[in-house]
């Protein structure tokens, strides 16, 4: 089974690495940028899944439900959460 908690642990260090600040502080990521990463595109079997977990648990924030490569590139994936 995969361990949903480890893949987000997984992805709050991506968005970390990727990401800048933003004014309010928070660590922010364009989907894009996440999808396009190599080493995203090794770790995460499914991104978008595991982002809507993240989101179900309020560790990031992004406008809209189901991202897609390319229509949503621009996406702002923001973590709420260190």
């Amino acid at each position: 089974t995969m361990n949903v908690e480890h893949e987000i642990s997984l992805l709050v260090e991506e968005i970390h690495r990727l990401g800048t600040r933003n004014a309010d502080g928070q660590v922010s990521v364009k989907f894009g940028v996440l999808f396009a990463d190599e080493k995203c595109a090794n770790l995460f079997e499914a991104l978008v899944g595991t982002l809507k977990a993240a989101k179900r648990r309020k560790i990031v924030t992004y406008q809209g439900e189901l991202l897609l490569q390319g229509v949503h590139d621009n996406v702002d994936i923001v973590l709420l959460q260190d």
